[in-house]
Formats: C-alpha cells, structure tokens, sequence
C-alpha cells in the first residue's frame, strides 16, 4: 500500500484528486518586474536537484525543508525541478495559486534560480498526468516572468554557465519529452510525436550540443532513457511498445540518435524514486523523482547501476568543477517539515 500522500499512476489516470496542506516558509512576492535570483558566475558550483515534487503534501514540505538545509550548508547557487512541477493537472493559468502553495511557498528560502522543466502532470489534458494537454505549459513559461526563482523561458532552452563566460564549465539543456513520451495521443497537430514541435526541437538540441564549448553537458528530460524503476525503459514504457506515444519509443530514438555520447549525463524524474544508472555510451542517467513521493518499495531492474532506492523520498545535489562531477543521493525519512533531515545514502563521482 502506498503511503498516505502518495499519488498513484493508475490512481491518477482515473481522475483521482489527492488533497494535502502543507506548511512552509513565507515566500517574497515577485512581479514581472521583480529581478530574478541571478545565475551562478563561478566556476566551481552546487546545484540542487528536485522531481516529481509539486503535489502541496506535507511530504513535499518536509523535502524541501530537509533540502533548504543541506543547500545552505553546501552554498547551492542553482536549483533544477525534473518536472510534475504542479500535480495534478498543471496550471489553469498564469497566476493560478498552485505556483505559490506547490513551487514558491515549499521553497521559499532556497532562494537561487530554479532551472524547471515540464513533466506530463504539468500539460495534463484529458485526465490527470495525460500529458496530451500542451497548451498548459505555456502558463509554466509565462510564471517564468513572475517569479524570482522559477526559470523557465522557453518550453525547451539552454543555460551554460558561468552566465556570461565564453568557456562554460557545464551547460544545461532544458527538454520538453512530451510529445514523444505521453500516456494519451496528442491531438493538437504541431505537438504529435513527428509534428512540427519535435521536429524543431530535434533540430535545435542537434545544434546546440554541437556548438556547445562547455567541459560538461547535462540534459534535462522529465522521462528517463534508462530506468529500473516501475516505468521502465524508453520504448517500452510500462510493457508498451508499439504506440508512438506511451512506449517512449520516439524518446528513445531521440536520446540514442542525438544524445548518446555527447551529453555526460541525462537527469530525470517520472518514477519516484532514486537512481544513479551505469552509462551508456558514454553518458550516465540519473533519475531523481522522489522529492514529495515514493515508489514504496516497486522496481523493474533491468539496467546496470551504481545505486538506487526505491522506498524513500529525497533529493540530490551536484558539485561541478572543471574535472568532476560529484552527485551526492540525500534520502529524507520524516513527513514532517519541522523535524526533516536528510541523509546522504550515496556519492558518486565523474571524472574527465
């Protein structure tokens, strides 16, 4: 059985509506005026990492308060949100209150900018966590002027960094895995699996690891290429392989044609839970979705790895330098923000 603030797929595709409250810090209101948290200008940084985390449960609370302490204890100057930034539907506007009671209230105080991407909760169409609902997602982007913390310019984009270097030590690259990994069809043509949309973002993720100068290169993508949780592998997603759009299939081919190789690590939630996966090709996955649920114990192991936890909730950091990349897995045992703690289960490093 799962915990008591643990959304379940199956659960979730039915339309089940979970309601928690939580309690958190009070954060600064933003405007679009308001300056954003500036990006890191150092050469050595810690990034924050989050997934899956936006359902306003205590759970989520008690994560972000865990991870509030660890970031200001390891000066984290960047954070990433793996998506499913806003369960369970996505947002119904710019201005809807969810941004507040499940981003900017849980991590008020983490007060670095906030690299977000979108996952299928967060473009739900015709039932929950769908992911055939598009037109969502452009509230997430619009937020991205109203916010401090949340950056999100563009449904897909690149950070390198240091801002503003002309050699970066690491650049993100920030995926909309969508339209090619969504439990229902797309109907709006420009966002089908080999619709416009992909076909422009295809082209764009090409050129840019082509062009990128950075030591590291890191992609973002709510759904994971490798996977030893529930879900599964892309291009058989939950046993499915023949659909165009719940088997991951056209994911699949869009990691192992442009990615593979050429990125050091793709970064992923979707199934929540916390893996550091052996690399393929070069390039590591790591999954990191269990920052307000969890897995309850559920996995399908079918790859390699270096460490993984299926029963806990958690976080991760990443400490960059020229020559490494460490990732420190955080596991957080308590529900509750006031008492929350987080253990460091596991540290992996890669090196040039």
């Amino acid at each position: 059985m799962r915990e008591q603030h643990t959304i379940g797929r199956r659960e979730l595709l039915a339309g089940a509506v979970v309601a928690a409250v939580g309690v958190g810090l009070t954060p600064v209101a933003a405007s679009a005026s308001t300056r954003k948290f500036p990006l890191p200008t150092t050469r050595e940084l810690t990034v924050l990492v989050t997934g899956d985390a936006g359902t306003g449960a205590p759970e989520q609370y008690a994560v972000a308060a865990a991870a509030r302490r660890v970031a200001a204890e390891k000066g984290c100057s960047l954070a990433v949100g793996l998506g499913d930034n806003l369960y369970l539907d996505g947002p119904e506007s710019a201005d809807d209150d969810e941004f507040q009671t499940k981003f900017e209230q849980p991590n008020a105080g983490i007060d670095v900018p906030w690299l977000m991407i979108l996952g299928n909760h967060d473009v739900s169409g015709l039932v929950p966590g769908g992911g055939d609902g598009p037109a969502r997602g452009d509230y997430e982007v619009a937020y991205h002027d109203s916010s401090q913390r949340w950056y999100m310019p563009d449904r897909y984009y690149s950070v390198p960094l240091p801002d503003g270097s002309p050699n970066p030590v690491v650049e993100f690259f920030a995926l909309d895995s969508n339209p090619v990994a969504s439990f229902l069809p797309q109907l709006d043509p420009r966002y089908t699996w080999d619709g416009p949309y992909m076909r422009e973002q295809r082209a764009w993720l090409d050129a840019k690891l082509a062009e990128s100068r950075a030591s590291w290169k890191i992609v973002l993508a709510h759904h994971p290429y490798i996977n030893n949780g529930p879900y599964g592998n892309a291009g058989a997603y939950n046993g499915v392989t023949a659909d165009d759009y719940a088997s991951g299939k056209h994911l699949k081919e869009l990691y192992e044609e442009i990615v593979l190789g050429r990125a050091d690590l793709i970064m992923s939630g979707h199934d929540h839970c916390s893996q550091i996966l052996a690399p393929v090709r070069g390039t590591q996955q790591i999954v990191c979705g269990a920052s307000s649920q969890t897995e309850s114990g559920q996995s399908n192991v079918t790859n390699d790895f270096h460490w993984q936890d299926f029963a806990h909730r958690g976080f991760m950091t990443l400490s960059i330098t020229e020559s490494a990349i460490t990732v420190d897995a955080y596991l957080v045992e308590s529900a509750d923000p006031a008492t929350a703690t987080a253990v460091l289960a596991h540290s992996h490093t890669v090196r040039r």
